[in-house]
């Protein structure tokens, strides 16, 4: 059996709702517009549903206007940059440079989530580098948590729901690329593989966090699982392990139902 590429994801704001795609074009950060914008504090550090699960509720789509925000009992919110203020920004240890989207959006995201917050973007001149310990030196990411690409199999997804005896969803882990047609955890194994015409090294398990016990539908926290069975089977030291790590090698296309060939 042939492994393909059966999904593609994209979540253009940091820890809100995904959007699934057909095709995609990527850049040099990783599938366009994957997270290019990001909530932040009043400090400017960055904001998750591991703080705020009903950031999970907010959907964001873009269209040739620009960024839509449309969000339980609010109004779509139709969005363009309007500020010039520029505000320095934290992810994890990462410092850069963003600039503030709007105001008006700030508002009606603080009213939303009941917090202080202000939405963010990365211009494009603005360049944020892979952790280099996994990288080469070229290698750019977006607001995403460290790397371009996150890719599970779909054996990997039923192996876990079976061992639970749920059925959990794809997009409670929020990949970008989910592929069929290979064992369970078959990807834990790989080192660089090819989909269409682009080429990725594997560079680094992805360590779970709370998020996958957020259920998108509800932006509520639903218990212990997926991390409780995760942890009885694939936890190594302090870490939780699911899904990998890419980092693409040149900008490109991406469609699903692309073959994906394992180089290494």
């Amino acid at each position: 059996m042939s492994i393909v590429l059966s999904g593609l994801y994209r979540y253009p704001v940091k820890s809100f709702r995904g959007e699934r795609l057909a095709s995609m074009e990527v850049d040099v950060r990783g599938l366009l517009y994957d997270r290019h914008w990001m909530l932040v504090d009043e400090e400017g550090r960055f904001l998750t549903q591991r703080e705020l699960p009903r950031m999970a509720l907010v959907r964001p789509r873009i269209e040739e206007s620009g960024l839509v925000l449309g969000a339980p009992g609010m109004q779509d919110l139709q969005l363009q940059a309007d500020s010039e203020e520029e505000l320095q920004v934290q992810i994890w240890r990462d410092l850069c440079a963003a600039r503030v989207m709007s105001r008006t959006a700030d508002r009606w995201l603080s009213k939303f989530l009941d917090t202080p917050c202000r939405l963010v973007y990365l211009p494009q001149e603005q360049v944020r580098r892979v952790d280099q310990e996994y990288a080469q030196s070229e290698d750019q990411v977006g607001f995403a948590d460290g790397f371009p690409f996150l890719l599970i199999s779909r054996a990997s997804l039923e192996d876990l729901n079976r061992r639970m005896g749920r059925s959990l969803p794809m997009e409670r882990f929020r990949p970008n690329l989910v592929i069929e047609g290979c064992a369970a955890y078959a990807e834990d194994g790989w080192k660089r593989i090819r989909i269409g015409d682009l080429e990725f090294r594997v560079v680094k398990p992805c360590s779970r966090c709370a998020i996958p016990t957020v259920d998108p539908e509800t932006g509520r926290r639903t218990g212990k699982e997926p991390l409780k069975t995760l942890a009885s089977y694939r936890k190594q030291g302090n870490n939780v392990y699911f899904g990998q790590n890419l980092i693409h090698d040149a900008p490109g296309r991406l469609q699903t139902g692309l073959p994906v060939e394992i180089l290494e």
